[in-house]
């Protein structure tokens, strides 16, 4: 089995850590807000819509973009079920149809209005004592969901079932890490976010020794989270985006990464 070094990792983050390597990922919606309140309503939506292909994810964040406009937080709150319905009547992402795009939304604005943040509804449940955020996501999810007449099953995990939760981990992730390309805001410990297991993730860990388990579920990603907190505990998921490109960027493939690693 190859084996991967920190070396070899430090020396990718350092080449593909960066944010002209950023386009196309949802990501790089949140660098147009400046404000934490924005940013994490643009970051959990964002996150929300990443399944499928990456055209079609672009371009129905950027439907709801353009609706929130440049201060999401205040043309949130401003919206009544209604509007938002009427606004996203023709919307469809794959299995998302407009109608659960605006209890969504309207579920989000809610969660600001009894919480104050989406970041204090998931530090209400946050224990120092938690391994990773698991828990207070779990919390964090069922908050959201409990004040929606419909599902949201599209957009939102049961946290508590078993999936890897890749895109809430990903939103996790930008709005908690700060360097040239997570933007962060909220002050919880990098050291408790759990990898975004995604197909990419899953197919380094598997050939890199991270993992040896073929299902890319919580557990999966739990243990390849606890790997790289070998080579770096204080921030287990700061090599994510720069592995990620290898499976996202057009112009890098695997047989790149592997020459890095040979080097």
């Amino acid at each position: 089995m190859k084996k991967i070094s920190k070396q070899t990792l430090e020396t990718i983050y350092h080449h593909y850590n960066r944010v002209e390597y950023v386009h196309p990922d949802p990501l790089e919606f949140l660098y147009n807000y400046q404000h934490v309140r924005d940013r994490e309503i643009i970051s959990l939506i964002a996150s929300s819509l990443a399944y499928g292909t990456v055209t079609r994810i672009l371009k129905s964040i950027v439907t709801v973009v353009e609706f929130l406009g440049p201060d999401a937080y205040t043309t949130l709150l401003e919206s009544d079920l209604q509007t938002l319905k009427r606004t996203f009547r023709s919307f469809k992402h794959r299995f998302t149809t407009g109608n659960e795009l605006a209890h969504f939304l309207y579920a989000i604005k809610l969660t600001l209005r009894d919480f104050g943040s989406l970041e204090q509804c998931l530090a209400e449940n946050y224990r120092e004592k938690d391994q990773t955020l698991h828990g207070a996501l779990d919390s964090f999810v069922k908050s959201i969901k409990k004040v929606s007449p419909v599902s949201l099953a599209t957009m939102l995990p049961n946290v508590d079932k078993g999936s890897a939760c890749k895109r809430l981990n990903l939103c996790l992730r930008w709005m908690i890490r700060k360097d040239s390309v997570d933007r962060g805001g909220w002050g919880f410990p990098q050291s408790k976010l759990i990898i975004p297991l995604d197909t990419h993730m899953h197919y380094f860990s598997l050939h890199y020794g991270l993992t040896k388990r073929k299902s890319a579920d919580i557990t999966t990603a739990f243990e390849i989270t606890t790997c790289f907190k070998r080579f770096n505990n204080e921030d287990p998921v700061k090599y994510d985006f720069a592995i990620s490109r290898f499976g996202i960027r057009k112009e890098l493939s695997w047989l790149d990464f592997e020459k890095v690693r040979l080097l």
